[in-house]
This record gives structure tokens, sequence and C-alpha cells, in this order.
């Protein structure tokens, strides 16, 4: 999590295949004129889209951990082991594959003895880069790997590189993963957790470009391959290649100096080390860095100006990838979009580096856009983490005190458990058009997979706030019967959920209708469905 402008904006996709940034010559049909036609290779099975692209962000940031997840044992807030249990329910519906933690921005200035062992004996220190709040470190490993477990979610843990040294990295990792009785094994047994813990990934630092250290890509390129050597997860039963996926830092949406050095020393590389992952980071600005925008009170303006922001993920990810592919063609290191999400203006009369925002039918949009993006593009982007899973940005819960409310990302969250590890089918559509001023956007979005099972789901998206979409999906070699599943959507495109309107916006049962051959889909606006074919 860093506090980078975010500079450049980027091209449209292919209308084949993807949304398109329509010119403003292109007539759209009239309402309800012609039916989006909407075409789906059943048997022309691409990549499969791994579950670790749904991933979560947890940064001790504003009362995204405190107060959000840990309330301590002693709370009041019903919680097993100091963690919520409304949230923890919250999140295993959502089968979340892995937490991003401490950060961010924090995780660099995050120091690991500071949170083990009893309490009271943890030192407080100042989060400089959040709020200047006091961090009581109360939450630390063992909370966090208990959490993660609460939850059914692997571990992704980002190591201090910007002012931490190889040492304590290469220690926190013995400690937390050493199976033979050395003394910091020793140590972890004596605060209560005998055996090795599974870490799935291990960020090499974060954002070093920035709030990590300020590093030039060949600084943090040498800083890279010392941590990547001497941080060793030492369980054997995790001693496999690739069974710890290291995840060097990489783009910061609007630089590519980073990832072009990274992917040039991995091809480089000698046998004492290695990489498995590179990271992109991209988020969702309206307006401007300095005025993003309000999180709720806004119109169409500010919606039809955050679509084309959200969009630009498709050109970060596309510009991304074609650099690593240079250097590793057989792709396999992977692209983790582990920062990304809407950014607005915090909540007034919050503290502005708590990061506080309403969530809106107008993020969900964004989440949905951005995990279709990441989808079709799973034969490299392996991983993706939206910021953040609690109170922080566009989250999936918010709380005040014992009060919970899920938010709209968090059902489009929940209506996209289908997809993962599914395989992508190819789809093909014309998108439209939806205008507004001289905002020219694609009015539809749609993206297909197949199950494990051999289920086919489909994923709609209307993004037009004004105009209903027809929707005519033909399926190659199926003659489907019916279609069912979810569908949300709300009054305006600002509605949200409350803690006194819960329900505001809410998904709902919507089903397609045989025709044809095919399926018809009568879209509302401003809408996001996902349906299972039968």
């Amino acid at each position: 999590m860093g506090w980078k402008a975010i500079r450049r904006g980027g091209a449209g996709w292919a209308a084949a295949t993807a949304l398109a940034l329509v010119p403003a010559a292109a007539a759209a049909q009239p309402p309800g004129a012609v039916p989006v036609a909407v075409a789906i290779e059943t048997e022309a099975a691409g990549p499969r889209i791994g579950r670790d692209i749904f991933g979560q962000f947890a940064e001790h940031l504003g009362t995204g951990i405190y107060g959000g997840i840990w309330v301590g044992p002693d709370s009041p807030i019903p919680n097993v082991r100091g963690i919520r249990s409304d949230v923890v329910a919250a999140l295993r519906a959502l089968k979340v594959p892995n937490v991003r933690w401490p950060g961010g921005c924090f995780a660099d200035e995050y120091h690991w003895r500071e949170g083990v062992g009893p309490t009271a004996l943890r030192p407080a220190r100042l989060n400089a880069s959040w709020g200047g709040v006091i961090e009581p470190n109360g939450f630390g490993s063992h909370e966090f790997f208990d959490f993660a477990e609460q939850i059914g979610a692997d571990a992704y843990l980002s190591v201090n590189v910007g002012s931490g040294t190889v040492q304590e990295a290469a220690d926190w990792l013995e400690y937390l993963t050493a199976q033979a009785p050395t003394a910091l094994a020793r140590a972890r047994a004596a605060n209560g957790h005998a055996g090795p813990y599974r870490i799935k990934y291990l960020g090499l630092g974060n954002e070093n470009w920035g709030c990590g250290g300020a590093m030039s890509a060949d600084h943090y390129a040498e800083e890279m391959k010392r941590y990547a050597h001497y941080a060793r997860n030492l369980d054997p039963a995790q001693a496999a290649p690739g069974a710890m996926k290291r995840i060097a830092v990489g783009w910061d949406s609007g630089n590519s100096d980073y990832t072009e050095t990274v992917m040039k020393a991995w091809k480089e590389k000698v046998w004492s080390w290695d990489i498995e992952g590179v990271s992109l980071h991209g988020y969702t600005i309206p307006n401007s860095w300095e005025r993003k925008g309000p999180s709720v009170g806004f119109g169409e303006d500010e919606y039809a100006k955050s679509v084309p922001a959200t969009l630009r993920m498709k050109e970060w990810v596309a510009r991304q990838s074609a650099i690593m592919d240079r250097y590793d063609p057989e792709r396999k290191v992977g692209l983790y979009v582990d920062e990304w999400g809407i950014w607005t203006d915090p909540t007034p009369g919050t503290n502005p580096g708590f990061l506080q925002q309403q969530n809106t039918l107008r993020d969900a949009i964004v989440a949905a856009l951005n995990l279709d993006i990441f989808m079709r593009n799973a034969a490299r982007v392996r991983g993706a983490n939206i910021a953040q899973m609690v109170n922080v940005l566009q989250a999936m819960i918010l709380t005040d005190g014992p009060r919970m409310v899920l938010t709209p990302t968090y059902h489009v969250y929940r209506m996209y458990v289908p997809f993962q590890d599914a395989s992508l089918l190819p789809v093909r559509f014309d998108a439209g058009s939806y205008r507004h001023g001289e905002i020219t956007l694609p009015r539809v979005d749609a993206v297909a997979a197949r199950d494990a099972a051999g289920g086919i789901w489909l994923a709609l998206v209307n993004v037009d706030p004004e105009r209903p979409a027809s929707v005519a999906a033909a399926l190659a070699g199926v003659r489907p019967r019916a279609a069912a599943g979810e569908l949300l959507t709300a009054a305006a495109v600002d509605s949200h959920n409350g803690f006194d309107r819960p329900g505001e916006v809410a998904p709902r049962p919507f089903a397609g209708r045989a025709e044809a051959g095919g399926l018809r889909f009568e879209l509302p606006p401003k809408s996001i469905a996902v349906v299972q074919v039968r």
C-alpha cells in the first residue's frame, strides 16, 4: 500500500474477447433493439483460473486489524482467541484462498519479534505509515496464522526489506517453519505452536520504489537476491522448489523499470536464488491522486470517470506481461496483482490515514471488471489481492464495535466463488457502448468457465447505469435448458449497505431463459450476474 500517484492511463480491450473503449463514432443500438450476442466455446478450455486470483489483503492500517479482525480474547464481541467470529464466518463463505500480511507499507517497518511472546510484554510502537497511531503488536505472527486457519486461507507473508535486515527475515522464516529443534523453533513452541506454519507466498518487500525504501530498481534487485536466498523455508514438507513462492516487487502501474530489472536478473540468475512471481500494484483513482472523489453521494459523472480508470488494469497487465514474456516465454514466473481496488477520499470525519471509505454498487462493478481481467489473463496472472479485507479502502466487510455489515464488493466475491480453479472458456462478443458526456465506454462484459465437476458458469456485467441490456448467449456444442444464479444491482450507482440498512445492496435470484438453442438474459442497468448453465 503506497501513496504513489497513478500517472498513466491506458487504451481499451479488444472487443471480440473483452471490454473495449469504444470510439465515440461507433453508434450504439437503441435500448433493447438488438441483444448483445455472446458466443462461448465450451470445448476449447483455456488456462486454469487460479483461486489465488481472489486473494485478500490485511494491513495494519486504520481499523483493518484492530477492531476489524482482532478484538482480543476478553472482548464482549464474540471471538475465538481474540479473532472476531462474525468476520471469520463471513470470510469463510468467500473461500478466501490467501491473505497478504502485514502490509503494505507497514510491512517495511514491521519487526516480527515485537509481535510474539506474552502480549503484555510486546512493545507499543508508532505506526508511522498509517495515521500516526499506536501499534500495540497484539496481533502478531501467531494471531495472523490463527486467523488464516480459521477462515481457511493460505498465508502470504511480506518480509521487511525497507528497514529490516536479511538476518531478521531469515530468523522469521526459521521461527515460523523450522521443524528441527533450533532455538527459534523452540521459542515458537514455547509461544504455543509446536509444529511449523505453512507459508504459501513470501513477498520480498513491498513498493520498495516508494514507501519501502525509495530504492532504484538496480538496488532493489541486488537486495532481492539476498532475501530470496537467505529467507528459507526450513520445513522439509515445504522444501520442494516452488512450494513457497517468492514474489519480487514489480510494477507500480505507471513505471516498468522494476519489472524489467527484476526479470532481467531472473533470466541471468545463478543457482543460489530464485523467484516464482513478480507483483503489480494498480489502483482505480476516479479523479486525481490529490482529489480522488467521494466514496458515496456521487452521481453518474463520478461513476462514468471511475470505469475507464479501472479499465486501465487491462493495459497494465498486458504491458507487464509483455516484459515478462521477453525474459520468460514459458511463463514460469507468475504475475501477482497483490494490491488493487478503488481508492477514494476518506470518509469525512475519520483519520485520513485510516483510508476508510464507503463501498457502493459502483465498487462492486469495479470489482467484477477487474476480476474478469485477471481471469482472462490467467495464463500469466496467478494471484491478486484486493485492498483491503476489512474497514480499509475497497473492503469486503465494515465493522463498528459489535456491528458488522457486508459490502457490495463482498457480494461480488461470493458470487464469483465458482470461478476459483475453474478452466477459462473463450468468449466472443461485441460489448456495445455506454456514453456519458465525452466518455464512451464498453457497455457489457462477459466471462465464462467450466468448473471441476463440468459445470459451465457465466458472469455478465451491464456497465450502463441507465439502460438495461439484453444478452443472447450461444454455447458451442451445448443446448442449454436454463441458467440460474444471482444478480446484484440497486437503485443508484452509490447505493451502499449501512449498519442501519445492511441489505440495501444484496444479491437476488436471477435466471436466463432458453431461446433458439441458446440463452437470453435481461440485465437491469448497473448490474452483475453470475449463473450456472443447466
